[in-house]
């Protein structure tokens, strides 16, 4: 079995099994490619989200992996065996579904046994494996209920257990948690997480939510028309993004088109299209060639706000406030630079009074808070 090659947090190095690996893979609907050469490891004990706007193919990928779907070119690989023959149900996977797929004339517990009853395993074996599925996600009291009579997240829960029992080397969640209110939800992203340190077990979810996936995720893919366009840790992504897409797409952003005009060992000097000189500050990833066309990223909360002009040499601005939003805990002011761009600014809400519409005011960001993003596409491991 491949392995990759990992550093834990006290910097120890250890060699991690890969479970899932994805070699130039490609899947095609009507001659329109709805994966598009995807390259993808997954590390055993991952908790690995694929990520992405709608009929951007994160779903087509965990179909493939799960068997539902064939691949038209590529290799599919789990815990290092060629999948290319290998039917769904001989696979080492379970995959829970955001409709449950429970059946309804069937309770709880039999739910769970429904799969280990077609392996036609031993009733004790039957008992042990729900009784141990139903502790895990905390369903012992409910085991004789019928779906109907459960709420979202037991129901959940159920889905959960039903593939947990079948002791899969993947488990595979298809927007697990999509069909849930928005408190329940949080609740739920808890106990999927506990879940998952529990079990060790290889997590693969999809999702388009990118809170979800960036409280939850050991890492992320990011997708975008079939391909992926990032692969990092939560906050590579976000803090790191590798292209304009990645960086408006994972929480919110200002996003400034240019060139480079000046650059030195600490920091590269932008010229927007619209006029604002910007200096960011260099990274092992900045672009660095004089002319060369970048997108800059802002993110609101990196960007500060005053009623007086600070004394500051750099990407400081005078504009007005045009809106003003009441967030609770939060504060977003969008304001209009002298040029008429917008800039969004999320501030804590601190201030007590929040001033009023149309007053003048200044914004600054820090060199090291402005990421300079090469036009040109790139994906990380």
């Amino acid at each position: 079995m491949a392995q990759t090659v990992i550093q834990n947090q006290r910097g120890v190095t250890n060699f991690q099994p890969l479970n899932v690996e994805l070699r130039n893979v490609f899947k095609f609907f009507n001659q329109e490619p709805a994966v598009h050469g995807v390259d993808l490891d997954v590390r055993q004990g991952e908790l690995f989200s694929i990520l992405g706007p709608s009929g951007c193919g994160k779903t087509t990928i965990l179909r493939l992996i799960a068997g539902f779907e064939r691949l038209d070119a590529g290799k599919l690989l789990i815990q290092g065996q060629s999948m290319t023959n290998v039917p769904p149900y001989r696979r080492p996977v379970n995959t829970v579904f955001q409709s449950y797929a429970l059946f309804n004339h069937l309770n709880v517990w039999e739910n769970i046994a429904f799969g280990l009853r077609l392996k036609k395993l031993s009733k004790s074996e039957i008992e042990n494996r729900v009784t141990e599925a139903l502790r895990l996600v905390k369903m012992e009291s409910l085991r004789s209920r019928l779906p109907s009579q459960l709420s979202g997240g037991q129901q959940q829960r159920v889905a959960l257990a039903r593939a947990l029992v079948n002791r899969p080397a993947v488990l595979l969640l298809d927007e697990p948690l999509g069909a849930l209110d928005l408190k329940l939800r949080k609740e739920m992203q808890v106990e999927l997480c506990s879940l998952h340190k529990e079990l060790g077990l290889t997590f693969i979810m999809v999702t388009h939510d990118q809170e979800e996936a960036l409280c939850l995720s050991d890492r992320i893919a990011v997708m975008n028309q079939g391909k992926i366009e990032q692969i990092g840790t939560p906050s590579q992504i976000y803090e790191r993004p590798q292209t304009s897409f990645v960086a408006d797409f994972i929480g919110d952003t200002n996003l400034f088109s240019g060139e480079i005009t000046t650059v030195d060992a600490e920091c590269v000097r932008i010229l927007t299209k619209s006029g604002l000189s910007i200096v960011a500050a260099r990274t092992e990833d900045t672009p660095i060639e004089l002319l060369q066309a970048v997108v800059l990223s802002v993110r609101p909360e990196k960007i500060q706000i005053s009623l007086y002009p600070p004394n500051l040499p750099t990407n400081c601005f005078e504009a007005r406030l045009v809106n003003i939003m009441y967030l609770g805990t939060h504060v977003n002011y969008t304001v209009e630079l002298a040029n008429g761009i917008n800039v969004n600014v999320l501030q804590p809400n601190t201030f007590g009074n929040l001033p009023d519409r149309d007053t003048p005011i200044y914004i600054w960001w820090a060199e090291t808070d402005c990421l300079a993003i090469s036009q040109t596409s790139k994906v990380s491991q």
